[in-house]
């Protein structure tokens, strides 16, 4: 057996006994503490709410596992299987060139991985959603959004990785460098252009018309500098009942997004303060802080590519039997989550630190005590849980858990 199969079997493995064990871990855990709401909760959730979140986080977290299964199944048939060297050698028989090969060849294990993948995502949908009373979707909705996702990976696919290709075969020893520039440039002009052009496919988006809350935002935004190209409402509730808000956007492009759900559950105060909240991310940079570590994550991995790209077991060892940079970058791209994974906790407490800081923000700029009380209720609509797993959470959890959170809130609100 080659050394760079075993590194890659063993990786394999490590990974998936840990994403195991976290989920176990975090199954255990949660069913602890179903018998009773934590005291800080206790006068704000009921029990049964309480056990609904456990309920629901133990199905998910299961299905996780089960993702995971057949996450690994699909790749060891992708690599060690021969699925992707078979299908290189289908692409090939036609004669193209290597980039249209290439892109061919990338384009259908992307097509083919999505269609393997689409009944558990049917099963999230409607057996685990619906089960517990979020799915709006009908399975005519649930079809339409697949073919859009599909034709929009084409739509935008193509073009993108024509160009990637045509730097690696054209920019000689550097072509890492221009991949990496390409990359981000077209990474900033999807931010940019995702709120105008892709959202309203697959979402409608009215402007806000409640005077009296238009009138609060708008102060709000003015005390925070904040400029945006309007405030909408989405409806999400066509396909879930699980409430949010965001900006997104960049430049004039920006805009501010409320879900129907949360608005229907939310008072303008609560409104008011998980506004404030967001722009809290805004006023201390996260977005600019997040779009540095990806540019510096992406070029670091440009570079490891480019170091193995040159080595032929890098290929033979995983499952290929002709080198090429198309096949280089997919496996690549399949194979790095086996060791990124270790860096996940550092990533969650950076996204938690980003949490806290717009909370103070928000505290600052509203009433703590509202965004609490807003909180609380999309913990209870969301069926968040309220005791996850330490350990789990440490890696899987963008967001503090609801207890710390709350308590920092408090905190900040004196």
């Amino acid at each position: 057996m080659q050394l760079v199969t075993t590194i890659f079997i063993v990786a394999l493995v490590l990974a998936f006994l840990l994403e195991f064990w976290l989920d176990q871990r975090q199954i255990k855990h949660v069913l602890a503490n179903r018998k009773q709401v934590p005291g800080d909760f206790a006068d704000r959730i009921s029990l049964e709410e309480h056990q609904k979140a456990a309920d629901y986080t133990v199905a998910r977290t299961r299905f996780g596992s089960v993702n995971q299964v057949v996450g690994v199944l699909i790749l060891l048939a992708w690599t060690l299987g021969g699925g992707i060297d078979a299908l290189d050698q289908v692409w090939r028989s036609f004669a193209f060139n290597t980039i249209v090969t290439g892109v061919g060849v990338m384009l259908s294990v992307m097509l083919i991985s999505g269609l393997i993948e689409l009944p558990l995502s049917a099963y999230r949908t409607f057996y685990i959603e619906q089960r517990f009373g979020f799915n709006n979707s009908s399975f005519s909705l649930f079809i339409t959004d697949t073919l859009k996702q599909t034709l929009l990976t084409l739509v935008i696919g193509v073009p993108i990785l024509w160009v990637i290709l045509w730097l690696m075969q054209h920019m000689g020893d550097m072509w890492w460098l221009y991949v990496w520039a390409v990359w981000m440039g077209f990474s900033l002009l999807m931010l940019w252009a995702y709120p105008a052009f892709i959202a309203p496919i697959f979402n409608k988006f009215a402007p806000l018309e409640n005077s009296d809350l238009r009138t609060r935002i708008e102060n709000l935004l003015k005390r925070c500098g904040f400029t945006s190209n309007g405030i909408f409402i989405m409806d999400g509730s066509k396909r879930s009942s699980h409430g949010n808000a965001y900006f997104t956007g960049l430049g004039k492009n920006k805009r501010i997004v409320f879900f129907d759900t949360l608005l229907n559950s939310l008072e303008p105060e609560e409104t008011e303060a998980v506004l404030a909240h967001e722009l809290g991310h805004f006023k201390h940079k996260h977005i600019q802080k997040r779009i540095f570590s990806m540019a510096i994550m992406t070029l670091i991995g440009l570079g490891i590519l480019g170091y193995l790209m040159e080595l032929e077991s890098f290929y033979t060892g995983l499952g290929v039997s002709q080198a090429s940079q198309y096949t280089a970058l997919i496996l690549f791209m399949m194979v790095v989550p086996l060791f990124s994974i270790y860096l996940q906790p550092v990533f969650s407490w950076l996204s938690r630190k980003h949490e806290f800081e717009a909370d103070t923000f928000a505290a600052e700029q509203s009433n703590a005590s509202r965004l609490i009380q807003a909180l609380v209720k999309l913990y209870k609509e969301n069926a968040s849980t309220l005791t996850p797993d330490p350990l789990y959470s440490a890696f899987h959890d963008s967001h503090p858990p609801a207890p710390v959170r709350i308590a920092h809130l408090a905190t900040s609100g004196n």
